[in-house]
């Protein structure tokens, strides 16, 4: 996917990287193959951490509580019915079935 994106970028645009741990078993032995657009382009690729921003917490929180009473944030919820229906619902993770959060109810309340 990176070698996608890499044809498809601005001049002095950014890719930030984080979240990779599903290519730990990628086999494609290939490697990238359009790196050479980093430069042209003068694209900057940084990866970051989530505890490289643990300063900002407070701030965010303050702002998306607000945001949230407003009702300027949503969510999406894919909840399924009864403990039988979780296999069916941990299978369709992985084939995209879901959409947003996907819930599993066993019990209403």
């Amino acid at each position: 996917m990176l070698d996608a994106v890499l044809l498809n970028m601005r001049v002095h645009g950014r890719i930030a990287v984080r979240g990779m741990v599903s290519f730990h078993s990628y086999d494609d032995h290939e490697g990238i193959h359009n790196l050479f657009n980093l430069i042209p382009r003068r694209i900057t690729m940084r990866g970051f951490l989530q505890s490289d921003y643990l300063h900002l917490y407070p701030q965010f929180l303050e702002h998306i509580v607000a945001n949230y009473k407003q009702g300027k944030i949503s969510y999406l919820e894919d909840v399924s019915e009864g403990l039988e229906s979780g296999p069916a619902a941990f299978v369709g993770l992985f084939s995209g079935n879901n959409f947003g959060k996907h819930v599993v109810r066993v019990a209403s309340e």
